[in-house]
């Protein structure tokens, strides 16, 4: 189904062909869960976009004006997903930016995907990805629109698992090809690996991160090698559309799905 398409608030299904995130994936992007005309973590889904600006040195739009027009997008929505896109907007040929360029909002909204409730409260399949996530501490954790090792890496299979667990170069877990990635060696403790090097900070482990703490859950963020990670007594992934995957399986490693998996799962569907 066609999604529906604004740029810049106004109703739109073309792009400028002169545009830097279609030619450098030189922008932004966030994804957004639309639940009975609410947009979840709003917040913090503008507090990344705005840190990712002051990385990129992109300025950053008005927030409470876009604030408004993503709020009116979602009203009526029963459910629905809202991709915004924030690109320095257009330039000539070049890698360097024009000082004058204006940046470029786009914003869609999707239906729902129809992921099968298995996945969430049976488990899933964590299928071991070939393709290695490059390091790159000035742009680690952000969620710039240059997505090709996530593409190559999810081209890599078509049928079975779900998600596919990315390691960086050094061969440290790091994420799924759409998730970030938890683990508790014990009942009172959860990890999450270090993205500084490489991988996306996710709103909704930030959510998860700080709900953790609320209830006295010990929790580390620090680099994980694949023998640790498959170690672990449980492990899970998460994004702020799929909420929370218990992971079930890793090659011929089997997991269960434990108390902070659960936990964790209702963490991420608070509104």
């Amino acid at each position: 189904m066609k999604p529906a398409a604004w740029i810049d608030g106004q109703p739109a299904d073309v792009l400028p062909l002169t545009d830097r995130g279609l030619h450098y994936g030189d922008g932004l992007f966030e994804t957004m869960a639309v639940r009975d005309g609410r947009i979840q973590r709003l917040g913090l889904h503008l507090d990344r976009l705005q840190e990712g600006c002051s990385r990129l040195r992109l300025a950053a739009p008005d927030r409470a004006p876009l604030e408004r027009e993503l709020q009116q997008v979602a009203q009526g929505q029963a459910r629905a997903v809202l991709k915004l896109m924030f690109t320095r907007g257009s330039g000539g040929r070049g890698y360097r930016p024009t000082e004058d360029a204006a940046a470029l909002r786009i914003l869609l909204r999707y239906p729902w995907p129809d992921y099968p409730a298995a996945w969430s409260e049976q488990g899933i399949e964590l299928r071991l990805c070939t393709t290695r996530l490059a390091c790159n501490p000035a742009l680690a954790g952000l969620k710039h629109l240059n997505r090709l090792e996530q593409v190559l890496a999810r081209a890599e299979w078509s049928e079975g698992a779900p998600e596919g667990l990315m390691l960086d170069t050094g061969g440290r877990a790091v994420e799924g090809t759409m998730t970030n990635l938890f683990a508790s060696p014990a009942e009172d403790r959860l990890v999450t690996p270090d993205l500084s090097q490489a991988g996306v900070a996710g709103v909704t482990r930030r959510h998860i991160l700080a709900r953790a703490e609320q209830a006295g859950i010990k929790t580390e963020v620090r680099h994980m090698g694949l023998d640790e990670l498959l170690d672990q007594r449980e492990i899970f992934v998460c994004n702020s559309i799929a909420g929370v995957w218990p992971v079930t399986r890793i090659g011929a490693r089997s997991y269960p799905i434990g108390s902070l998996t659960r936990l964790a799962a209702a963490w991420a569907a608070e509104t």
